[in-house]
């Protein structure tokens, strides 16, 4: 058992590494300073077990994160992550301004304004 729970940790850094270098680092502290098994629960289940299946490339994957972080308007350290995680996987700041006129179509302006204030930050505009 604990080697899988060692190998889905491993496998979910790696792919934290893949959306920003500095990232495994400050979230395993985080994580892990509040239980060991954060980490392998959490990131195990979105990063080993969703994220790396492969039906949908990264880039298209940071996209739809995007999105769905925008739409939802309560995450916004989780949506500046995922934008920068995003242009760290090719996807073009004019595809986040794209991602952002969407979302104020199908999820309603004050989203999209949240969104602009968090792609302002990354983007340092």
């Amino acid at each position: 058992m604990t080697h899988s729970i060692n190998t889905r940790r491993t496998q979910a850094l790696a792919l934290l590494e893949r959306l920003d270098r500095e990232a495994p680092d400050k979230v395993s502290a985080n994580l892990d300073s509040m239980s060991d098994d954060f980490l392998e629960i959490v990131l195990g289940f979105a990063f080993t077990d969703v994220v790396s299946r492969p039906g949908i490339d990264l880039k298209t994957r940071e996209m739809l994160t995007v999105a769905a972080l925008v739409a939802m308007g309560n995450a916004p350290s989780q949506l500046e992550f995922h934008i920068r995680a995003a242009l760290n996987n090719g996807v073009s700041r004019d595809e986040i301004i794209e991602i952002l006129l969407q979302m104020a179509v199908y999820a309603g302006i004050p989203a999209c304004m949240n969104g602009v204030a968090a792609a302002r930050k990354v983007l340092d505009v």
